[in-house]
This record gives structure tokens, C-alpha cells and sequence, in this order.
């Protein structure tokens, strides 16, 4: 079993490179088709910087090169653990990286949580009393959470909550004006908490409506029915029954929602002008910073894969008739 664990880790490791490598050369390609001039990005279009001095930027950055050799170059100082440096924050792209996701971590976490218990416990209750109005109410929620964008959902809490009532923040990730090493955890939560309820609604529809109808098929099952025949209480039959049975595929949606929560977030905190690795991917894009975006995209890509392989080994820990089937078959 062991040896085929391993077999499994290693093959999955594997994967995971050759999708490193599609990643990088389709996200270079892009930015090369990018009408974006990384140099007047730079520089401006319209700053009045002579010809001599473009090409000296371009050579420093080293704009001149043919685009493969560029991509090469740049492949050879990755496999040395250089991901390059960011031509908009003149910063180590690893550095870059590092601070903003250490902001994008905690609205992630955040929205991830919210998504999933709100999600689950939506489903469960909706599943339970299928058919009743409290069960439509939820199916017509999460319709509308589905069929909503990011920003237009984020842009609407911001005119209620932020300009109307006034009861949070309208951007940033702390107070303006203040020191980072100043700001407290409420003020930071503070900061959090509408960004991360727009997040939020990228996973909990899906979320609610697959466990919804994971409830609806145990309860209709065989064992249940004998179970509520011998009396037992919904409740005690949900907790006993069907918790187990529908975490599964729970579980499985949250953890391949990563995919659409660092999506999401690219939107969510341009919105809120959240400080973020989002954030950072928007602005990359629109300058032309190719080592940022590159280094982004592989990040994002490192950062999905590793949550589609939590959720196969979670789901195995569940599951062990699962993981001995995939381990052996």
C-alpha cells in the first residue's frame, strides 16, 4: 500500500510540472500578444522620454530579446530559484509575491471558511425540509449567488454597507495613514469582513445545492427509512446518517473551489482596492510586468493543484474503501 502511496504522490508530482511548464509558455505567449508596451508602461506613453533612453530601459530589462530567448532566459534563472524581478515594483518577483499573499491569505481563508459552512449548513437544512418555503428560499438564493458577478456583488455591498449605512470601510486592507506594525487585528478583520463576504459567494451556491440533493438522496434511502420507522428523530438520523455521507462530495467541492476563489479574488479586491496578490495580477497585466505575471500564474497554478490534492487525500481519509480503491486500482 505504501509503495503505491508513493507511486501515486510521485506521479502527481509529475503532473504537476508538466502543468508548470503548459502554464508558463501559454501565460508567456499571452503577454507576448499583449498590445501592452511593457515600456511605455514603464516609462509612460506620453512622458516625453527620448528614443535613446526607451531602448536603454528596454535593454536593462531586458525587453530587447527575441521572445524565446526571453522565455528561455527566464526558465534558466527559474530552475536557479530566480523568478526575476518586477518590472512595476522593482522588487524580487519571490518578494513580491510573498507580501501580497500574506494579505490575500487571510481574505482567502476567510471567504474559503464562509463558503463552505455557510454553504453546508444551507444545503443540509434546505435537503431536509425539501419542498417547504425555507427550502425554495434557499434554491432561489443560491440561483442568484450563481448567476451573479464578483465585482457587481461587491460593488452593491460597497453602496449599502460602505456609502449608505456607513458601517464599513470602503477600501484597503487597514486604516490609511497608519504604520503596518500600528494596526490591530480588529482593525484588520474590520477591513476583511466585506471583501471576504464577496468572495464568499464564488463557492457557496454550488456548495449548497450539491449538498441539497446529497441530502435528499439519504434520507430517501432504505437504511433511513427503517430508521425513522423505528422512531428516531430527523435530526438524530442526519447527525448519524447523513453528515457522513454527504461530506464527501463537500469536501471535494471546497477544496476544487480554489480554482474559482483566487479567480474571485482578482476581481473582489480590485473592487475594494485590497492590497492583495489579485491585485497584483491586475496591475502585472495591465503594465506588462511579465516576470510578476508568470511568477503569479505559477503561483496560482501550485496553489490550485495543491488543493485538488488535499481534497483527494481528505476525501481518502473519509472515504478508506476510496483510498484503498485508488492506491490498488
Amino acid at each position: 500500500m505504501y509503495r503505491n502511496m508513493l507511486l501515486h504522490i510521485g506521479s502527481t508530482l509529475l503532473r504537476m510540472m508538466g502543468l508548470l511548464i503548459a502554464i508558463s509558455i501559454v501565460a508567456f505567449a499571452l503577454m507576448m500578444a499583449s498590445p501592452i508596451d511593457p515600456v511605455d508602461a514603464y516609462v509612460g506613453s506620453e512622458s516625453g522620454v527620448s528614443q535613446e533612453q526607451r531602448e536603454n530601459v528596454a535593454e536593462y530589462w531586458g525587453l530587447n530579446k527575441p521572445p524565446v530567448e526571453r522565455y528561455f532566459i527566464w526558465a534558466k534563472n527559474m530552475i536557479h530559484g530566480d523568478m526575476g524581478t518586477s518590472i512595476t515594483y522593482r522588487l524580487p518577483v519571490t518578494q513580491v509575491i510573498e507580501e501580497r499573499f500574506r494579505t490575500s491569505i487571510a481574505l482567502m481563508g476567510a471567504a474559503w471558511a464562509m463558503s463552505g459552512i455557510l454553504g453546508f449548513a444551507m444545503g443540509v437544512f434546505a435537503g431536509i425540509y425539501k419542498g417547504s418555503i425555507a427550502d425554495k428560499i434557499i434554491k432561489t438564493f443560491c440561483l442568484i449567488l450563481s448567476s451573479t458577478p464578483t465585482f457587481w456583488f461587491g460593488l452593491l455591498l460597497l453602496m449599502v454597507f460602505a456609502v449608505q449605512l456607513q458601517w464599513f470601510p470602503m477600501a484597503l486592507a487597514a486604516p490609511i495613514g497608519k504604520l503596518a506594525s500600528e494596526v490591530t487585528l480588529g482593525e484588520r478583520i474590520y477591513h476583511l469582513i466585506l471583501p471576504a463576504f464577496t468572495l464568499s459567494i464564488t463557492g457557496v451556491a454550488s456548495i449548497a445545492l450539491h449538498t441539497r440533493q446529497k441530502m435528499i438522496d439519504v434520507l430517501q434511502s432504505d437504511y433511513v427509512l427503517f430508521a425513522r420507522a423505528r422512531g428516531e428523530k430527523i435530526w438524530m438520523i442526519v447527525w448519524r446518517h447523513g453528515i457522513r455521507n454527504i461530506m464527501l462530495p463537500a469536501i471535494t467541492l471546497q477544496f476544487a473551489s480554489f480554482s474559482e476563489l483566487f479567480g474571485g479574488s482578482v476581481l473582489a479586491e480590485q473592487v475594494f482596492s485590497y492590497p492583495g496578490l489579485g491585485n497584483a495580477a491586475t496591475t502585472a497585466g495591465l503594465k506588462g510586468d511579465v516576470p510578476l505575471l508568470l511568477g503569479i500564474a505559477l503561483f496560482s497554478a501550485v496553489f490550485v493543484f495543491t488543493g485538488n490534492f488535499l481534497a483527494n487525500v481528505i476525501y481518502g481519509i473519509v472515504d478508506p474503501q476510496t483510498r484503498e480503491g485508488r492506491y490498488h486500482g
